[in-house]
Formats: C-alpha cells, sequence, structure tokens
C-alpha cells in the first residue's frame, strides 16, 4: 500500500508559530523533503527531532521527484516542507503534488503560517478578493508584459520580493500602475517585522535613496472599477421606444427615459416620435 505526502506549512521567521499538528507530523514521517536542508535541519534541531532529509528544491525537482514517488509508492511516509511557509505555493512543491494526485498517491495537509495571507490581513488595503503574483520575473521583457495584464487588475495584488531588487520592482510597478497605495510588509512575524503603509511613488523615492533590509510582501491596491460610459442619445430612444411597446406615451416614454439616462428628454422624443 502506498503511502502518503504530507505538506507541512512551516514558520515564517517565529518558530512558536510552528502548530502542534505539525511537530507530530514531522516526527512520524519516515522522511522529509526540504527545499533546503540546512534550514529544516535548524527547525528539527530545535524541536529535538532526528528524521532523514532529502532535498527537494526546483533544480533537481524532476530527478528527486521520482525518487521521492518511488519511495511513497513502496509505502513509506513523506513530509514536504519549504524554507518558510506553506510548501507548493509559489514552490516547486506544487510539481510534486500533482504528481502525487496523478498516481493516485494520498495528500495530505498541515496548515500553517503563509506571507501571503499574513501581510494581506496587515496591510490594511482591500481584502474581499486579491490576487497572489509572487516574484516577478528578472526578465525585463516578461515583467513589463505581467505588470502590462495586471492594469486593469481590480483585485488587490500581492507581491513577493527580495531587498536586493526592490527599488527596481517599485520603480516598475510605479511606471506600471501610478501613484496607487501600497503596504510594504517586511520581516514577518520577525523581531524588527515592520508595515511601511505608503504609494507606490512614495516608496520608489524612499528605495532610491534608503537601502532595504529583510525579505518584503508587497500588498497592491487594484484598479479603480471603470466608470459606466453615459448612454448615449441613440440607446436611450431605444430604450423610450421600449417603453412606448409597453403602452406609455411618447412624451412620458421620454420623460422616463431621460430620468434614467440623463439624455435630454427632447433630444429623446425628436429620435421617437418621427
Amino acid at each position: 500500500m502506498a503511502g502518503t505526502l504530507t505538506l507541512v506549512g512551516t514558520p515564517i521567521g517565529n518558530l512558536s508559530d510552528l502548530s502542534p499538528r505539525a511537530v507530530e507530523a514531522l516526527k512520524n514521517a519516515d522522511f522529509i523533503a526540504a527545499e533546503d536542508t540546512r534550514v529544516t535541519l535548524g527547525l528539527l534541531n530545535h524541536l529535538g527531532i532526528r528524521k532523514p532529509l532529502v532535498s527537494y528544491f526546483e533544480h533537481n525537482k524532476r530527478e528527486r521527484g521520482e525518487q521521492i514517488l518511488a519511495r511513497l509508492q513502496a509505502g513509506e511516509s513523506a513530509v514536504l516542507v519549504t524554507d518558510a511557509g506553506m510548501p507548493a505555493i509559489s514552490d516547486p512543491g506544487e510539481d510534486l503534488v500533482a504528481l502525487c494526485h496523478e498516481r493516485g498517491i494520498a495528500v495530505g495537509v498541515v496548515p500553517g503560517p503563509s506571507a501571503v495571507v499574513t501581510a494581506l490581513a496587515v496591510a490594511g488595503l482591500p481584502t474581499g478578493r486579491f490576487t497572489f503574483e509572487g516574484f516577478l520575473s528578472m526578465n525585463k521583457r516578461g515583467r513589463r508584459e505581467h505588470l502590462a495584464s495586471l492594469r486593469e487588475e481590480q483585485r488587490t495584488m500581492v507581491f513577493y520580493e527580495a531587498p536586493h531588487k526592490l527599488p527596481s520592482t517599485l520603480e516598475d510597478l510605479f511606471e506600471a500602475f501610478g501613484d496607487r497605495r501600497v503596504a510594504l510588509v517586511r520581516e514577518l512575524t520577525k523581531f524588527h517585522e515592520e508595515v511601511i503603509r505608503t504609494t507606490l511613488g512614495e516608496a520608489a523615492r524612499r528605495f532610491r535613496q534608503e537601502a532595504p533590509r529583510g525579505e518584503f510582501v508587497l500588498v497592491v491596491e487594484g484598479a479603480a472599477p471603470a466608470a459606466a460610459e453615459a448612454p448615449s442619445p441613440e440607446q436611450a430612444a431605444e430604450r423610450a421606444a421600449r417603453y412606448m411597446e409597453e403602452g406609455l406615451s411618447a412624451s412620458d416614454a421620454a420623460r422616463r427615459a431621460a430620468l434614467e439616462t440623463g439624455v435630454k428628454k427632447g433630444e429623446i422624443y425628436r429620435r421617437i416620435a418621427r
């Protein structure tokens, strides 16, 4: 009987955020697949847990994924972790999860901290609908195309960014979106946690002069809804004509259509009284 792959969310900073269920899952696994085994070893040492570790990251995911699947199909159980947060979210673990589902291997999950929703919750921008955009491409053309596709996006947008790329990313966001509101959420759950609520223009100016420190999550305000186009006189006349078909006189139909569309009654009446 095949084993189970369990996704375990790990702390994004403060080790106290690890849940009891996560600890049990780590203890009970036959082995642990980790993005960086050195980072995960530090967590396991903190917990007093000794388990075999297997590296699984972007550049070895094809070969190592097959090896992990073979062990799962042989009946072993595994935990998949990333360095911080939820595995498989903007993370190569998504490939391993998809392969498990394709081959009938059970996948479980122990939820844990996520920088996306944690930053969104504290940013003070609309949270009812949002889109997670991850890291922008380092390729200039790919980055421009990505941002261009988001210009009319009305949902709040969440991006990840490393400190050394933050100044140029803020410039690109300002160029693409204009001076929208943004929250720069830095070093989540760590000692130097900070939420900088400002605008893209102000943020770009600030970090031209100031060297950013720590990992950032950028929460950017979505586009304002497009203003509805006012009905044309022709459209208003068509509406009035429908009211006439329902039994209203031309004068009453024009008056009602004028109130609803903002087009002058006389303009509507001239068109329907021809």
